[in-house]
């Protein structure tokens, strides 16, 4: 999905077929955000953000899968050095839109999240944030977005992932296969420590969406 780093900055409107989702989630996903906010992005910024960065001095963050940009403004109003990545125009174009109202200026990146440093995303990153993105990437894409995350990250840097572990059947059907721990111990585990995870609801489908918290290992090296 990616293209030059340059257009995704013009707000090129240049779309190529998405990897990390394949083209039924691209259409499912710009349908969404052209009929309005979808009930997954939110004006309320995650908790688990806010808990992440409290008392924190700030640094440089990635927002994977960023939406309409409410977690990263809010980074951004705090100090934060922001990137952004959607595969979305419409939830980019908003996020920027939106960022501009608030007088900041993270950056937000139209691209595919398993290209992150082919669309122009460098590190390094202290803190990593994908709320509902990595649920979705197709198993076989997964060694990618791991090996592009792992690369971004500095050594102690928070690597935050929140997604359902048992996807809805028309999920599935768009390539989704959902995340659990042993999934990111695989994808993660020689070179992040899982420190925390916890489930956000007590019942009905709340109680499969999981929250997981990952620290880059001291031994890290970026390339």
């Amino acid at each position: 999905m990616a293209e030059a780093s340059a257009q995704h900055e013009t707000g090129s409107r240049s779309e190529p077929a998405s990897r990390s989702g394949g083209r039924v989630a691209h259409f499912f996903y710009r349908f969404s955000y052209r009929h309005g906010t979808p009930r997954w992005d939110s004006l309320e910024v995650h908790r688990e953000v806010k808990a992440l960065v409290a008392d924190r001095q700030p640094g440089r963050a990635l927002d994977i899968g960023c939406g309409c940009g409410t977690d990263a403004i809010y980074l951004a109003l705090l100090g934060w050095d922001v990137v952004g990545v959607d595969f979305v125009a419409e939830a980019i174009e908003t996020a920027r839109e939106r960022a501009a109202a608030a007088g900041v200026t993270p950056r937000f990146v139209l691209g595919d999240v398993t290209q992150l440093r082919q669309i122009g995303i460098q590190a390094p990153f202290d803190l990593i944030l994908d709320t509902g993105c990595y649920h979705s990437v197709p198993d076989q894409l997964r060694e990618s977005y791991a090996r592009e995350v792992t690369e971004l990250a500095v050594p102690g840097a928070d690597f935050y992932v929140a997604g359902f572990y048992g996807p809805p059947k028309t999920w599935r059907l768009m390539g989704a296969s959902g995340v659990d721990a042993a999934d990111l111990l695989r994808r993660f585990g020689k070179d992040f420590q899982m420190v925390d995870h916890e489930a956000a609801g007590d019942r009905g489908r709340m109680s499969r969406f999981i929250r997981y918290h990952l620290v880059r290992k001291q031994h890290a090296t970026i390339t």
